[in-house]
């Protein structure tokens, strides 16, 4: 009888333990989000330019139009992503792509957009989080949370994996990271953001993009990595020219 009473409040404490640790996940990241603009982004229109491309998005609750703009040979591209599906237009005249090109090219709009006003969208009813512990990095305290998605509503890269390492005096998204499938198997990257600017009210934010030296690395010891200079500078990740109206 002991024994079953012991085994009782163990598994009482366990379920306790993992419904506390969720909550503490979802309360970061709703934190995060607020303290980053927060319902501000839930009806806005916001422009940026990256790398050689301009992009504009509207959101107006729920509600999204997604904008990619370039020059190439074939003359002004525009591609738009919305809740209807994706649709290239040439020279303002729609042009038909195949469903593959039109999914790739999609996935590139909508990836753009995502990480431009991050962590904004780790709410939605698709996200999962998951708190994995509080670590020291550059030597500030952070939030470590995994998130992932589900098949549905999750987007065409739903099982890709993400970290966010959350500062846990000031709630806003230092560093993140993320796993993703490639062609000779698992791809790993590490961000770290720089050059803060808050726009109307909406954080904004550029990264470093790295990606670990060793072909063996995991993603959740890229924080440990990073710290000892065992990750490779890639690129920057720099969004121009920011307009947003509320």
């Amino acid at each position: 009888m002991i024994k079953k009473i012991m085994l009782l409040f163990v598994l009482t404490g366990l379920i306790y333990s993992c419904e506390k640790e969720l909550q503490d996940a979802d309360a970061v990241i709703v934190k995060s989000i607020e303290v980053s603009g927060g319902t501000l982004l839930d009806n806005s229109n916001i422009e940026f330019d990256f790398r050689d491309k301009h992009y504009n998005a509207t959101r107006n609750n729920g509600k999204f139009n997604y904008q990619r703009g370039f020059s190439d040979s074939l003359g002004e591209i525009k591609d738009v992503l919305n809740n209807k599906g994706f649709q290239r237009y040439i020279n303002n005249t729609i042009f038909e792509v195949s469903e593959g090109k039109a999914q790739a090219y999609a996935g590139s709009v909508n990836s753009v957009h995502y990480f431009s006003v991050l962590p904004y969208g780790l709410n939605g009813a698709a996200v999962n989080k998951s708190y994995i512990g509080k670590v020291e990095i550059k030597s500030n305290g952070y939030h470590k949370i995994k998130v992932t998605f589900n098949q549905e509503g999750g987007g065409e890269d739903f099982d890709d994996v993400f970290i966010y390492w959350i500062n846990t005096e000031t709630f806003k998204a230092d560093y993140l990271a993320y796993s993703y499938e490639e062609n000779h198997g698992l791809g790993l990257r590490f961000r770290e953001a720089y050059n803060e600017r808050f726009i109307e009210g909406i954080r904004f934010v550029d990264y470093n993009n790295y990606k670990p030296i060793e072909s063996q690395a995991k993603l959740e010891d890229l924080d440990s990595l990073f710290e000892n200079d065992a990750l490779e500078l890639l690129s920057k990740i720099e969004l121009e020219h920011v307009v947003v109206v509320l």
